[in-house]
């Protein structure tokens, strides 16, 4: 599985250059090029520690197949969240990622 780190999809600009539309475009394609769907595909999330949208993160994932870790930061200041759940394809995980990006504060990897 490709790590694309550093996506960060709440920063993309709404109406200029490169608009969320044309990054959906090109991740769907880079997903479709690197993974084989259906798949157990993995997201990194990254919050708060002492912030409650932990919760608000692992809820978008309903799937029965979804499993969640955590680890805090060496700080204490945030926690990782890392999830696995089944996808049947590039769009679903695109779906995921637009879900999460509404959730304030949350930085994507």
């Amino acid at each position: 599985m490709t790590d694309f780190s550093n996506i960060n999809i709440q920063d993309l600009p709404d109406n200029e250059g490169n608009s969320q539309a044309d990054f959906y475009d090109n991740f769907r394609v880079k997903l479709n090029s690197v993974e084989q769907f259906p798949a157990m595909y993995t997201f990194k999330f990254i919050v708060k520690a002492a912030d409650e949208k932990l919760a608000s993160v692992k809820g978008v994932f309903q799937h029965p197949s979804s499993k969640f870790s955590e680890k805090e930061s060496s700080g204490g200041k945030y926690r990782s969240i890392t999830v696995e759940t089944f996808v049947n394809n590039a769009e679903e995980v695109i779906d995921y990622y637009k879900k999460v990006s509404k959730i304030e504060s949350v930085i994507m990897l």
